[in-house]
C-alpha cells in the first residue's frame, strides 16, 4: 500500500516561483504552504492547487518556520521544498515508485541542480548539490523526529536512521537575475555573520581581518573556479564564483563590523 506523502513549503512573496513548484508535486497526498505575510498573489496561487492547505504565521526564522510547516504535515513521509525548487519529471516518478513499497532508508538526499541566470551550473562544486529533503515524518524505534537545526541561515535537517541518495534531480531556480543574487547575498551575509560571531571565528586583529576579508575569498574563488573547473560554466560560472567569493568577504566584514562596535 502506498505511503502517504506530505510536502512542506514556506513562502513570502513567491508568485514568480510557486506555481512551478506546486505543479511538480501534484502527485503528493497533501501540500502544506506556510506563508509569512505575502503581499503579492502567492496565497491565491497556493489556493488554486488541489490538496494544498495554506497557513499564515509570523516569520520566526528559516529553521523554525520550516519546522512549523513540517509539524502541520500528516503524511508518513515529508518532502521539504523551497518555493524556488521543483522536482524534475524523473524525480517525481522515482519518489512515487519509492513510496509504493517499503523504502529501505529513513531519509533521502536529493541531487540538486542549481540554475544561475538560467544556466545549469555543473562545475565548481555546485553539482550534485545533495540536500536532505525527503524523510519519514515520525522515525521508527522512538527516535527523535527529523527537524531543521536552529541557525540563522543555511539550515540543515538532523535525523536518526539510514540515509540514501535518490538518482534524479531537484531543480533549483536560484537566481534568475544578478540583482536577485546580490540582494540575497547581502541578506544571507548578514545572517552568516551571526554564525561567524557565535562560533568565535573573527577577531579585532589586523591579521585575522586580512585573512578573512581578503585571503579566504581569494582562495575560495581560485579553488572553485580553477581547480574544481568552475570556468567550464562560461560567463555565468565566472560571475557566480566571483560574487560568491564577494559574499564570503561581506560575511566576515559584517562580523568584524559588529564586534568592533562592542
Amino acid at each position: 500500500m502506498p505511503q502517504k506523502l506530505s510536502v512542506a513549503i514556506i513562502t513570502l512573496n513567491e508568485e514568480a516561483n510557486l506555481r512551478r513548484t506546486l505543479a511538480s508535486v501534484q502527485f503528493a497526498d497533501e501540500v502544506i504552504v506556510l506563508d509569512s505575510g505575502s503581499t503579492d498573489s502567492t496565497l491565491e496561487i497556493a489556493g488554486s492547487f488541489k490538496n494544498t492547505k495554506v497557513f499564515c504565521e509570523e516569520w520566526k526564522g528559516f529553521s523554525q518556520q520550516k519546522n512549523s510547516a513540517i509539524e502541520k504535515c500528516s503524511g508518513t513521509w515529508v518532502l521539504s521544498l523551497d518555493a524556488d525548487e521543483e522536482l524534475s519529471p524523473e524525480l517525481q516518478t522515482e519518489i512515487r515508485l519509492l513510496l509504493i513499497g517499503e523504502p529501505r532508508a529513513d531519509a533521502y538526499l536529493l541531487r540538486r541542480r542549481n540554475l544561475f541566470l538560467g544556466r545549469w551550473i555543473r562545475y565548481g562544486g555546485y553539482y550534485p548539490d545533495a540536500k536532505l529533503r525527503l524523510f519519514r515524518h515520525h522515525a521508527a524505534n522512538f527516535a527523535p523526529p527529523a527537524r531543521f537545526t536552529e541557525r540563522p541561515v543555511h539550515e540543515t535537517i538532523t535525523f536518526e536512521g539510514k540515509l540514501e541518495t535518490l538518482h534524479h534531480d531537484l531543480i533549483h531556480h536560484a537566481y534568475p537575475t544578478i540583482e536577485s543574487y546580490i540582494e540575497h547575498m547581502d541578506r544571507y551575509s548578514t545572517l552568516g555573520a551571526q554564525i561567524v560571531i557565535e562560533r568565535g571565528k573573527t577577531s579585532r586583529s589586523w591579521m585575522a581581518f586580512y585573512w578573512n576579508i581578503v585571503a579566504v575569498p581569494t582562495f575560495t574563488f581560485t579553488w572553485n573556479y580553477f581547480f574544481r573547473l568552475g570556468f567550464l560554466d562560461g560567463r555565468e560560472g565566472l560571475l557566480l564564483h566571483l560574487y560568491h567569493s564577494t559574499y564570503t568577504s561581506w560575511k566576515y566584514a559584517k562580523a568584524w563590523q559588529t564586534i568592533s562596535k562592542r
